[in-house]
């Protein structure tokens, strides 16, 4: 794919140079696997999941992982124009060259992705077309606790967690490769692996019967469990996307939730709860800021306010990130779970997003769904924010839950107008706004035997909140797509049918499904009808004495537990949360003598909670917040640092070459000076922007300092903390000004790859004319010719092209359009060029 770089969309993301990337010799590896994940690159750079996954195979020093990801449909067009194969980003390896394909499902709108990314890599869909050359097509995530709709495209899926079960598949696959093993032999070896199931060992008995096992003594496949976080891999030095959704240091501070919230499915797949150790989390911080460079961090959990030491983390982390203006990010955090310390910390660096998720607006629904807060507890909180001065708040709610009436969808309104008049008067850009999403009934949760509400009524129900929200003034409501929520609920509950369905679907074009402006539901629809299949067969109520497609995947949570929780629902009744409160005996734990459902692990596994405290640390009183910031916009030296911007960095636009440098400073120990305001930025200053594909020897940066250090101290420093293909060359000093010289002429070294005859004599006529007019359309949108020809100052001859002197004095032209122009007819693969010289005038 590397070959088609010019040509292709948002290069970057198919470079596989980013800082942190790891390389090895495939000579010296015995196994290499592929991390897939069924989105664009900017999606599954934000997924940390890869990450982990990663960090444990490269481990091992015969393994060797490395990434792709979805690419648009206009790359996947130029791939087939050309005959290039969907390939690693690492290494440039073909797909289907590698031992294994182990493919991220995070949800299940990404099933026809996966298709689509096969037929890319040339490997036949399902597992029983392929043969020994072919690699092993892995499946791990959330949607394998229910993967039969794609279960016959996949040799073998991991259920739970997955750093210790895919290393473990890789291993054996090493040793198939050392014994000649065939690959049904290979298949039965994985199943003594905890968290390993494979399809072909289940067959499929029709519509409403379970799964018949193949294999004696396999009847079911219990999930694989990390007992203790602090012993698994965890990356620290990540690899830094040039693009990514969610950009950040993210530390895993706790996995698995008993909050009990009876419509999450995470909550109840991933028990029990693993804390990391506060001193496992301090050297994550500390090494993963400075490994990485990043300017923000996020503590991530299931419900992050519930991690027991919570304040104590905090406090011990604030210091370190106010010193480098570095924000911290809560996500998942539950109605008052907050103290006032640490909301003070956070609003005194960036105040980034308020998010709460009440879920439903009635206490009554909360209840059903044993939310486990009240209206009060959800004001308290808002006024907090407000107090320590955030202009807005989002609120999270779900419609179309069990047993919920129009009363209920009316205390959303009055819930999201409580909260508006909780601010005060000093809240002067105040917004509040309410994210609705319809319900989807989960496998292995209390609502997994629910219908879910048909198409026609969501639109009724967010049509009856938006009719109520209308007269309102700053409140404001955002909804899920409902096309993409009905879809969601086929396959999240469906059977192994659903395959074809899949299948006839990408054929029609279904790409994409998660992303509003792609998806459509028609091709899902005539795949159905082609299947002969009902939409409502899937969405439907099911019997609660009858078989589950996924009976067979223990996620160590009992069905007595799913049903006694169902019915304390119904009656409206809270279960605490077992961290804190009486044990519910789900099943998962063999903690204080219960026996774990997980039997096969219960030998060598602790399963039970890990906290770090046995009582969260923010019930207590907190002492008041006093620091002292340091100031970040002072100014010790300016200076200008010429750069090489060669290689896979040729592809990296000036926005993204913006955070390169402001994280390589900081991996560099560099100090960068900030700016003033609500949101301070670095002082970084390029020049004039050089266009996406071209190559430069001449590039500067101007930065600002808050210490002052030698030029050639500078570069020395920043050099080894660069990605592939940047490189300082020198620096200046600047005078402290804000105005420096701007360069007035520059020069590139034009080669021509191919018809370079043709290409000469389109140069040699451009040169010999007086004028070459062209059209540009000016910022207004009016059309205007210019004459470009002066632009070309000089131009020498060389042995495969030409050294080209552009003059910018009158006004600037891309030099990769002006080459274009001239040489018409040719594409970027055709030519190649690099900037060697700027100039200044004196």
């Amino acid at each position: 794919m590397k070959e088609l770089l010019p040509i292709l969309p948002r290069p970057s993301r198919y470079l596989g140079s980013e800082w942190g990337v790891t390389r090895k010799d495939p000579a010296t590896v015995s196994v290499r696997c592929a991390l897939a994940f069924p989105d664009m690159y900017e999606v599954g750079m934000s997924y940390l999941g890869q990450k982990i996954l990663a960090e444990a195979i490269n481990a091992h020093p015969e393994f060797w992982a490395e990434r792709v990801f979805t690419p648009c449909v206009e790359t996947a067009a130029i791939l087939r124009e050309h005959g290039v194969p969907l390939a690693t980003l690492e290494s440039d390896t073909p797909l289907a060259a590698m031992d294994a394909l182990a493919f991220s499902l995070t949800h299940e709108l990404c099933y026809t992705n996966v298709l689509y990314m096969l037929d890319l890599a040339g490997i036949p869909f399902r597992a029983t077309d392929r043969d020994a050359s072919h690699p092993l097509i892995l499946a791990g995530g959330g949607a394998t606790f229910n993967g039969e709709p794609v279960a016959p495209f996949f040799d073998a899926m991991v259920i739970g967690d997955g750093e210790e079960a895919l290393p473990a598949i890789l291993a054996a696959i090493s040793e198939a490769k050392k014994d000649g093993m065939s690959r049904r032999e290979l298949l039965r070896r994985l199943i003594d692996v905890p968290g390993i199931y494979v399809p072909a060992f289940f067959e499929d008995q029709g519509p409403g019967k379970s799964l018949k096992p193949l294999l004696k003594g396999h009847d079911h496949v219990e999930k694989a469990v990390v007992d203790d976080l602090d012993r698994a891999a965890f990356p620290k030095g990540q690899v830094i996307p040039f693009d990514a959704i969610h950009d950040r240091l993210t530390m895993e501070i706790a996995r698995g939730c008993t909050r009990g919230c009876r419509f999450c499915q995470a909550g109840m797949i991933y028990r029990p709860v693993r804390e990391r150790s506060l001193e496992t989390l301090d050297e994550i911080l500390t090494d993963g800021l400075a490994e990485t460079g990043y300017e923000e961090t996020s503590m991530l959990s299931l419900s992050t306010g519930d991690f027991s030491a919570l304040d104590t983390l905090f406090t011990r982390s604030f210091d370190q990130c106010a010193a480098e203006q570095i924000s911290i990010s809560l996500p998942s955090l539950r109605v008052g779970s907050l103290s006032a310390p640490i909301m003070e910390r956070i609003s005194s660096i960036r105040r980034t997003g308020a998010t709460l998720a009440p879920e439903a607006g009635s206490q009554r629904m909360r209840d059903v769904i044993n939310k486990g807060v009240d209206e009060q507890g959800v004001l308290d909180h808002v006024r907090m924010l407000f107090d320590n001065g955030w202009q807005g708040v989002k609120l999270y709610f779900m419609i179309g839950l069990p047993t919920e009436t129009d009363e209920d969808l009316d205390a959303i309104v009055d819930l999201c107008l409580k909260v508006r008049d909780a601010a005060g008067r000093h809240v002067k850009r105040l917004q509040v706004s309410a994210a609705v999403s319809p319900f989807v009934p989960k496998p292995h949760t209390p609502f997994q035997w629910e219908a879910q509400i048909p198409l026609e009524e969501i639109y009724r129900r967010i049509g009856y909140l938006r009719d109520a929200f209308r007269p309102h003034k700053r409140v404001s409501m955002r909804f899920h797509e409902p096309e993409m929520t009905s879809l969601e609920g086929v396959f999240s509950r469906g059977d192994r049918r659903l395959a074809e369905v899949i299948e006839r679907a990408y054929a029609k074009g279904a790409l994409f499904s998660s992303w509003k402006d792609h998806l459509r539901l028609e091709p899902y629809r005539e795949a159905m009808d082609e299947a002969g299949l009902s939409w409502d067969e899937f969405t439907g109520l099911r019997d609660m004495d009858g078989p589950l497609p996924w009976d067979h995947l223990c996620s160590g949570v009992t069905r007595r537990f799913l049903l006694k929780e169902r019915e304390r629902a119904l009656s409206e009744k809270i279960t605490d949360d077992c961290r804190y409160g009486a044990c519910r005996n789900c099943g998962v734990c063999q903690f204080d003598g219960r026996v774990s459902t997980l039997t096969g692990q219960a030998t060598d596994k602790d399963i039970r909670p890990r906290q770090v405290f046995t009582e969260r640390d923010q019930e207590g009183d907190q002492p008041p917040y006093s620091v002292e910031k340091p100031d970040l916009t002072v100014r010790e030296g300016h200076y200008r640092l010429w750069y090489e911007k060669t290689g896979p960095a040729a592809y990296l636009s000036q926005l993204e070459l913006q955070t390169v440098f402001e994280r390589a400073f900081r991996r560099a120990r560099l100090p960068l000076s900030f700016s003033a305001g609500f949101h301070p930025m670095p002082k970084l200053s390029f020049g004039m922007a050089l266009p996406v594909g071209v190559s430069s020897k001449a590039e500067w940066i101007n930065v600002f300092l808050r210490e002052d250090v030698e030029p050639a101290a500078l570069v020395k420093r920043l050099a080894p903390a660069m990605p592939e293909g940047l490189a300082p060359l020198k620096a200046d000093r600047l005078s402290m000004g804000k105005k420096q010289p701007q360069q007035v002429e520059e020069v590139f070294e034009l080669a021509f790859r191919k018809d370079a005859a043709e290409r000469m004599e389109q140069w040699n006529a451009f040169l010999d004319s007086n004028e070459r007019l062209v059209e540009k359309r000016t910022k207004k949108g009016k059309v205007r010719q210019i004459d470009i020809r002066p632009l070309v100052r000089k131009a020498e001859q060389l042995e495969d092209g030409l050294r080209l002197t552009l003059d910018w004095r009158e006004r600037y032209m891309s030099p990769l359009v002006l080459c274009r122009t001239v040489m018409e007819g040719a594409d970027d693969l055709d030519f190649s060029l690099t900037k060697t010289t700027q100039r200044f005038d004196a």
